[in-house]
């Protein structure tokens, strides 16, 4: 069972602290009278974030709490995707869907104005990052597209404002997820393999030459420890998003783009020195998958994990020492999950609502319904 917030008078603090703040202006042309959250009133409240489109058309992202209330919105200038949390949870950067070239710093607990980032001349962002563990250095996947290479760009956020200080190349290429290691050196890269160029938008310029991995590199040095490649026969299996459970291997989503027909295996689990090894949906279940990953989580232990399917409006379940299917949730275009404890998900969906999931063998539980709000793809733990 979630571990409920046991401070009523807190949580009502918390949401009378955020007054008109709740529901902000595009952050262009508008100053923020106040922090966005009031940090002490906040304190035990799990807090999320993720990126979200208005019924206007408008983008943002949102703050919510483990209600489903949404309690603080920042606009943003463009789609959004997946969001980086330093790891005081004092920050976290919003990135702009691939292939955009913005990225949003923002300080929720300070009177301080997002700062935007814009990408280098020949990049763009591949909507994910990370930060290193002392909160110093945020690192971006990007398209070096006149190169056809993915890079991570490297950017020191210790300053008062942001530079970007160099990169590291990911040994591949349209590398979209990134991840910091246990140990705090190593990032762990997926490279989905598919070539794009923003001249042709989201096209994929490559389908029949594809080439996934997911690589071990060494953040300070920028050396390859290790890259791993599936069998030549699953080459079309774009390896997308990433998540580590409790021994820090990393579990990556597959996004197919072969044959409609076919059922290749869509998770798999890497670690640095160990051939991948891949999971076995039920084929009752894969076949109205779509082929399709969307987002992978861990619980707050490191074992359990979940995969989101959007396209087949189910999350799926894995019991992450084994490998074991624990089972899957029908949840209708639900693809962000994050965790809420020991055990619970939350997890959001493009039709605006938040589920709870305490047990994959019992329905999900709809929390909250924010109008007007269409949640993207992925949801992150702020708090």
């Amino acid at each position: 069972m979630r571990s409920m917030v046991t401070k009523p008078l807190s949580r009502r603090g918390f949401l009378a602290a955020l007054g008109g703040l709740a529901a902000l202006p595009a952050f262009s042309g508008s100053t923020l009278a106040a922090s966005l959250l009031n940090r002490e009133a906040s304190d035990g409240v799990p807090l999320f974030v993720s990126a979200y489109k208005l019924e206007n058309g408008d983008y943002g992202v949102g703050v919510v709490d483990d209600l489903g209330q949404v309690l603080a919105r920042i606009g943003l200038p463009g789609r959004g995707h997946g969001v980086a949390v330093s790891p005081d949870r004092t920050r976290f950067v919003a990135f702009a869907r691939r292939p955009g070239t913005f990225a949003v710093v923002v300080r929720p607990y300070q009177d301080v104005e997002p700062e935007v980032l814009t990408a280098e001349p020949g990049r763009h962002y591949y909507g994910h990052g990370c930060f290193s563990a002392d909160g110093r250095l945020l690192y971006a996947v990007e398209n070096d597209y006149a190169a056809a290479r993915g890079v991570i760009g490297v950017y020191d956020m210790s300053g008062r404002q942001v530079q970007r200080i160099g990169e590291i190349e990911t040994h591949g290429i349209g590398p979209h997820d990134l991840l910091l290691a246990p140990d705090g050196r190593t990032l762990v890269v997926a490279n989905g393999g598919i070539m794009t160029h923003p001249d042709k938008g989201r096209e994929k310029l490559n389908l029949d030459t594809m080439a996934p991995t997911v690589v071990f590199l060494d953040r300070e040095t920028g050396d390859l420890h290790a890259s791993h490649a599936l069998d030549a026969s699953l080459h079309q299996l774009s390896l997308r998003h990433m998540a580590l459970d409790g021994q820090g291997r990393a579990w990556v989503g597959g996004q197919f783009e072969g044959a409609e027909t076919d059922l290749p295996p869509l998770v798999g689990v890497f670690s640095r020195d160990e051939a991948p090894i891949l999971t076995e949906i039920p084929t009752g279940i894969a076949s109205g998958l779509q082929n399709y990953i969307g987002s992978v989580t861990a619980n707050a232990s490191g074992e359990v994990i979940a995969t989101s399917a959007p396209r087949g409006g189910q999350t799926l379940f894995w019991k992450a020492d084994t490998g074991a299917f624990l089972g899957a949730e029908a949840i209708a275009d639900g693809c962000g999950v994050a965790p809420i404890d020991q055990g619970s998900f939350l997890i959001s969906d493009g039709n605006g609502a938040l589920s709870l999931v305490e047990d994959p063998a019992q329905p999900a539980e709809i929390l909250a319904r924010p109008p007007g709000i269409s949640w993207d793809n992925h949801m992150f733990a702020l708090s």
